[in-house]
């Protein structure tokens, strides 16, 4: 699906295409999705694999009245930042997208990503957008804390892996170059269990069988993996002799977790999560923060950089120990933890119940003196609490990739927090939101791009506003 900016690229133009239709095409940019894009006459085509400077012949795959998308043909004049990929499945799987591009050339458009949705969904007039440059990983591979790979039978074999791209095509992952080593490992034996078990495996067609999902998630701290088998029934077959598997095979893994969904939908999770055997959380660090993750609880997933992303925060946040911290879509409490040794008072809210359990529990195990974490929506909570007598002074929001609720921009419009931290992994929504913002009083001081998923088109960011005086 093609994003709002694409969507609305060539509004104007009249220029018509077919498919199969071939014609040469000089690459501008990074498109939202990771794609190059050209223009034809005027009419914007995507195409996938071109990189910026490239000089490609393109065949029209998918022609449209607004933009088109088209496949590479033949290279030109091919990019001095174009790489072989190293992931020999990477042109199948679609989970990365700029692994033939330079890493240091992915930093610089990612950047860029964020530059295009300012300018296309602001107005800043006259004044400087302040991007910074993207912040990197010096070894941008097995960063990934959490795999969810869906699981089939195919020919009498069991495999696990993700679709491919615009299909439901299953390409089975026997190692993933961005994924954790720990999470390669314990997927693959999971798949032998499976196998020598004959456990019965899910058929998406005829909503038949057990197994769904498995997931994993790894503590870079301590080595434990969770293992969570995501299941349409209400038992796990054979299931004393598959937690003795378990223990035999894969002793890293000391949380073993069941989540039932018997629902016909894509989602993952299902609402029902069950112990099968060890604990029922596993536990990281980041810095000197320590947390406790359930199955369900949403957790950053690349810890490296993710204690860069909050450092950003801490330092767009400009704290100074008085504050009272709204910490909104907080999950297990990550942002609100980072920054409560600098502020009076931290309160937080998200939607799953599991995720504030964490969170209160986050909070008493760092020490935290003065908190409050409720289950809900950051935009009933917060207007409660204004109606409380209640104002903070700083909010940190993390929204989803859909941006902030409309109902929590009214509420922050009318507050009027003294400074906005926005931690976003969407430039579009970003835009879109601090524009609000901006009309509303607010300066922006800073954006700060941070590569939180090395080699795909996703760039999350800090944006420190503070209310103009």
């Amino acid at each position: 699906m093609k994003s709002s900016n694409q969507a609305s690229a060539g509004k104007t133009n009249t220029t018509t295409v077919e498919v199969g239709q071939q014609f040469p095409l000089t690459i501008k940019r990074l498109g939202i999705n990771g794609e190059g894009v050209g223009y034809y006459k005027r009419h914007v085509v995507f195409v996938p694999g071109a990189l910026p400077g490239e000089e490609v012949v393109a065949t029209v795959t998918k022609p449209g009245e607004r933009f088109s998308e088209a496949a590479i043909k033949k290279i030109r004049k091919k990019s001095t930042e174009r790489i072989d990929p190293p992931c020999p499945i990477y042109d199948q799987c679609g989970g990365c997208q700029l692994q033939h591009m330079e890493y240091e050339a992915s930093l610089r458009e990612k950047a860029d990503l964020v530059r295009q949705a300012f300018e296309r969904y602001t107005n800043f007039s006259n004044e400087k957008l302040p991007i910074q440059k993207t912040r990197g990983m010096d070894n941008p591979w097995y960063y990934r804390n959490k795999s969810q790979l869906q699981v089939k039978k195919s020919k009498g074999v069991v495999e696990a892996g993700l679709y491919a791209q615009n299909s439901h095509k299953l390409i089975d992952l026997s190692a993933c170059m961005v994924q954790h080593k720990s999470s390669n490992h314990v997927t693959q034996v999971m798949k032998e269990i499976l196998q020598d078990l004959d456990i019965s495996i899910y058929n998406e067609r005829k909503h038949r069988g057990a197994i769904r999902t498995i997931v994993t998630r790894v503590s870079f701290k301590t080595g434990d993996v969770q293992l969570v088998l995501v299941t349409a029934e209400e038992t796990i077959p054979k299931r004393k002799q598959v937690i003795e598997e378990v223990k035999k095979r894969l002793p890293e893994v000391t949380s073993f977790m069941q989540n039932i969904n018997d629902q016909k939908t894509s989602l993952i999770f299902g609402d029902r999560t069950t112990l099968v055997s060890g604990e029922e959380t596993i536990h990281e660090t980041l810095g000197d923060v320590s947390f406790s993750l359930s199955a369900r609880a949403f957790f950053q997933l690349n810890p490296e950089q993710t204690v860069v992303l909050y450092n950003e925060a801490k330092k767009a946040a400009k704290l100074t120990g008085t504050e009272k911290l709204v910490d909104a879509y907080c999950g297990v409490g990550t942002i609100g933890l980072w920054l409560s040794d600098q502020v009076a008072e931290v309160r937080g809210m998200d939607v799953i119940e599991e995720s504030i359990v964490d969170a209160r529990h986050n909070a008493r195990k760092n020490g935290v003196r003065s908190y409050q974490y409720e289950v809900g929506k950051a935009e009933e909570w917060l207007p409660k609490w204004v109606r409380q007598g209640w104002s903070p002074d700083v909010v940190v929001v993390d929204p989803p990739r859909t941006g902030c609720d409309q109902k929590l921009l009214t509420t922050l419009k009318q507050t009027k927090p003294q400074r906005i931290v926005y931690v976003s992994c969407n430039p579009s929504t970003l835009a879109k939101d601090v524009e609000q913002l901006r009309l509303a009083g607010y300066k922006v001081n800073n954006i700060q791009p941070v590569d939180m998923f090395p080699w795909t088109a996703q760039v999350e960011s800090v944006t420190e506003l503070s209310l103009k005086k």
